[in-house]
């Protein structure tokens, strides 16, 4: 990874999700505590997309998952962001037992100001980003302009290039 600018600005991406109920609310209650437990941690939250509804990946049988994007500014590295991610989702009762099961929540570490790192951790950009609807639609709300750091494809692109069903995503009421 490069160097981490001094400066506190934003360009980074934190994707929001989850599908059951924590100990403060149903899933939306609970991606709208974890905002809060990031800005109490000193990360500034500079913009929130408006929340979507969408399916499980892969039509699993799981309840259907609220997802968001929130661009953040902080003077923290990669590494020590991720581990402010899992911390708040530990926080919030996320267990990590299988890959994709239901989840509390899930704070996925997008894109950090475009940064291309391929580990150990944080991977990025993260990996599934071109892949997911979930995370391309709400990320367009807050960066319309956002480039993929690896293939520079702009978001439009991205987004057009993936099948859609009725029912895959919906916006939900604010």
């Amino acid at each position: 990874m490069s160097a981490i600018p001094s400066r506190l600005q934003g360009g980074i991406y934190v994707a929001l999700g989850a599908n059951l109920a924590s100990a403060v609310g149903p899933p939306r209650r609970t991606l709208e505590e974890a905002l809060a437990r990031i800005r109490r941690a000193g990360v500034e939250v500079l913009d929130v997309s408006p929340w979507y509804e969408t399916r499980p990946m892969d039509d699993r049988d799981q309840p259907r998952y609220v997802n968001g994007i929130a661009e953040i500014a902080t003077e923290r590295d990669p590494e020590a962001l991720l581990e402010l991610l899992h911390d708040i989702e530990e926080g919030l009762g996320r267990q990590r037992r299988l890959r994709w099961e239901s989840r509390t929540v899930d704070l996925d570490l997008i894109d950090y100001r475009g940064l291309e790192s391929t580990g150990p951790s944080p991977v990025l950009p993260h990996p599934g980003v071109a892949e997911r609807l979930f995370v391309l639609l709400p990320l367009k709300d807050v960066a319309p302009a956002w480039r993929h750091p690896e293939t520079g494809q702009p978001i439009d692109c991205l987004i057009q290039a993936l099948p859609r069903r009725d029912g895959d995503i919906e916006r939900l009421a604010p």
